[in-house]
């Protein structure tokens, strides 16, 4: 098996509670390495679409099974107070285990901000936030929690140096990886679309536009390109795939397969 870690976003943008549930335990019975959860209050862009809170996914995907890893990928600084996001990561290791919870973190950003305006909660100045970023995660590092810092900006670069965590790189081509890698350890995380043949690709990529970042090909053609972030310098590879809304499980389990034909 490959050095690199593989894991899957769970289907949160649901109403459906029982779906991220099944799709956790599909992904760890096809041999994934983690499952994460975005930390949205409704899907970019459509605030009529129903989402599942983070942390209440990630305890329950973690009673429902043993070996996967669980994070937030990202939970968003502002959102909550710092002392309840803190308090969330720890009921989530009281559940998981510390040694199966990875905590990556963000600052936001303008297509995010909505979703605080909506609800009341301030989105201060890049700065403010970035400083939150910096003090939350490295309480959680001092704790002893795997923790990776989203982003790709300086200020974002700088942060995750200055207390020694993980950048988590959204969407990054294998150069922007491997000039990441150089000054700090990387993981990624992006969309992709993976279909089981020619036939299924062709759909797929028929039915879903392209985007930036997305990593699109047959399962051989996936797992190649992750094992060439991962030599790069990814330690971990974290999965979208596009359409885990329409056909969840599936989708997980065609990550699965990828994971399997990872070089």
């Amino acid at each position: 098996m490959s050095g690199v870690q593989i894991g899957v976003m769970l289907p949160t943008f649901t109403a459906d509670p029982r779906l991220p549930v099944r799709a956790g335990a599909a992904a760890e019975a096809g041999g994934l390495d983690g499952v994460f959860a975005f930390d949205h209050l409704w899907p970019l862009g459509n605030p009529g679409r129903p989402a599942l809170w983070s942390f209440a996914v990630l305890g329950a995907v973690s009673a429902a099974t043993d070996r996967v890893c669980v994070g937030p990928l990202v939970a968003r600084v502002g959102l909550l107070m710092d002392a309840d996001l803190l308090g969330a990561v720890g009921a989530l290791t009281c559940i998981a285990g510390r040694g199966r919870v990875v905590v990556a973190l963000g600052a936001g950003d303008r297509l995010s901000a909505p979703e605080n305006g909506a609800y009341g909660v301030p989105f201060g100045p890049s700065s403010e936030r970035t400083g939150r970023l910096t003090r939350v995660a490295g309480a959680l590092l001092a704790h002893g929690v795997t923790t990776w810092i989203g982003g790709t900006s300086t200020a974002v670069s700088d942060a995750a140096g200055s207390i020694g965590a993980t950048r988590n790189l959204w969407g990054a081509t294998v150069e922007e990886v491997a000039a990441a890698r150089a000054t700090t350890p990387v993981t990624w995380a992006g969309p992709v679309l993976v279909g089981r043949n020619r036939v299924d690709i062709g759909r797929l990529r028929d039915r879903f536009a392209d985007r930036p970042g997305l990593i699109s090909g047959t399962v051989e053609e996936v797992a190649a390109h992750l094992a060439a972030l991962h030599a790069a310098g990814a330690g971990w590879c974290v999965c979208t795939p596009l359409d885990y809304i329409t056909r969840p499980l599936e989708a997980v389990k065609t990550v699965c397969l990828v994971r399997a034909a990872v070089p």
